[in-house]
């Protein structure tokens, strides 16, 4: 890169952490800290949440997909967004019923304080992967543009997103992110996408110069679109990173109409993401790392200056998931873990504490995981693989029936996660088969378990919910 485009990066990276900064200043109590008030406007709530889903592996995941496998390759952000959408429509009103941090938490008050720790603990397995995966975006681009070693990469990207997370919580976050949704969309839309297709000769460079499967939407195998809409569908509608975010709206109509217009926008990130593969095909079509289609493409097809606000869009993006799934993680482990069962008692100024003091120890475990996988779709799978197979059942049921009881919640999250994980473990992390295996045993469990008395009624003080 020419000195412009690092300067570029270099500007951008310190107006992130300035802004960051400055949002601490209104983390003062815990609501402010995790949730940002509730108080979110329609567009700040609507580029948080498209900023949060769209993040490493969203982009250079799809370009890459898009680079081998045409234009099927949408269809990993658009199960992304198909989650958001359904989530958007069908579950903001119920969940806008608790006033709580986290999903852990709603689960307490459905059914029981045991469901709360093993649904949290399942939760954060998933967003620390949800972290692994954005270290290694994050550091893969920076490979790519500086020439480093990878895991100094990791460390130095994956610092920066630390810092202000830890000072300001999710108003740093909700700040950051605000940026970091108007320079993605700028970056990726209006200059990679028409710059891309200019280096590759055009659409119609693109229609001769393409195998024809490049241009079926199947091209990618029915059994992986399955995959993809089992992953990222059921896990939008149950992931900590997407709740918190819900919560911080002002109003349920702006987290209703707010979901389902940043789950079209994933839509329309998909389909440009893929192009741009598809176009990267053409142009580099021996590259070394397809991991790298983005990165590389950026750098043949921008000329100086442009490339640097292109790649800080790409860092934008990855910077946003990243922060949004580490706070998501923090939460989890501070509010349902910490203060539920070890210091109910502790104050708001301390609680704050606690919380950055967990962001630190996850920041650390999250940067050794990426350095040790360094395969971002490999992390994304085992994140939602977790989420989806051991959550997705016990949530929906607790939100729409009073007649699931405690027990069986807790055994379905319990014997479901066992299962997928064993199922990895004995089949490979990027099996589908642990996850169908998942949600049968919690739908039978929870199905069983509902219809046998227990010896305490733990449902009957449920939040009245349906």
């Amino acid at each position: 890169m020419g000195t412009i485009d690092i300067a570029i990066i270099i500007l951008y990276f310190a107006v992130i952490a300035g802004v960051g900064i400055y949002g601490a200043r209104r983390a003062t109590n815990s609501e402010e800290y995790l949730v940002a008030g509730r108080n979110l406007s329609l567009f700040m709530y609507l580029g948080c949440l498209a900023a949060v889903i769209l993040g490493g592996a969203s982009t250079i995941g799809t370009a890459r997909l898009g680079y081998e496998f045409g234009i099927s390759g949408i269809w990993m952000v658009g199960a992304i967004g198909t989650g958001v959408i359904f989530l958007g429509i069908f579950l903001t009103k119920k969940i806008s019923q608790f006033k709580v941090l986290t999903i852990s938490e709603m689960l307490e008050k459905r059914y029981n304080k045991e469901t709360r720790l093993v649904s949290a603990i399942v939760a954060t397995i998933y967003t620390l992967m949800l972290t692994v995966v954005q270290m290694i975006g994050i550091g893969s681009l920076l490979n790519v543009w500086l020439g480093w070693n990878l895991a100094l990469c990791i460390i130095v990207g994956g610092g920066i997103v630390f810092l202000y997370t830890i000072l300001g919580g999710m108003w740093s976050v909700t700040m950051t992110d605000i940026v970091q949704f108007v320079v993605m969309t700028v970056g990726v839309f209006l200059l990679m996408l028409p710059l891309s297709l200019s280096k590759a000769g055009g659409f119609g460079a693109l229609t001769t110069g393409l195998p024809s499967g490049f241009f079926d939407l199947g091209n990618i195998g029915g059994d992986r679109i399955f995959q993809y809409f089992i992953l990222f569908t059921l896990g939008m509608m149950v992931g900590q990173d997407m709740w918190q975010r819900l919560f911080t709206a002002k109003t349920p109509k702006v987290s209703k109409y707010g979901t389902v217009a940043a789950g079209l926008y994933a839509y329309a990130y998909a389909i440009v993401l893929a192009i741009i593969g598809m176009c990267a095909f053409i142009v580099l079509p021996n590259i070394e790392d397809s991991q790298n289609v983005f990165a590389e493409m950026a750098m043949i097809s921008l000329p100086p200056g442009v490339l640097g606000l292109v790649l800080a869009s790409v860092a934008a993006a990855i910077m946003s998931t990243a922060s949004g799934s580490i706070i998501a993680c923090s939460t989890l482990i501070s509010n349902d873990i910490v203060r539920r069962f070890f210091k109910s008692n502790i104050s708001d100024k301390n609680f704050i504490q606690v919380s950055r003091m967990t962001t630190v120890g996850i920041g650390v475990f999250s940067i050794v995981c990426a350095i040790w996988i360094q395969d971002i779709l490999v992390a994304l799978d085992v994140a939602y693989a977790v989420l989806s197979g051991a959550l997705f059942i016990p949530v929906i049921f607790g939100l729409i029936s009073r007649k699931v009881n405690a027990r069986a919640a807790f055994y379905s999250i319990i014997l479901s996660a066992a299962v997928i994980l064993g199922g990895l473990a004995i089949l490979g992390i990027t099996a589908t088969e642990p996850i169908i295996y998942g949600l049968v045993v919690s739908f039978v469990t929870i199905i069983l378990l509902s219809f046998i008395p227990s010896k305490k009624a733990d449902n009957e003080a449920g939040m009245k919910v349906g």
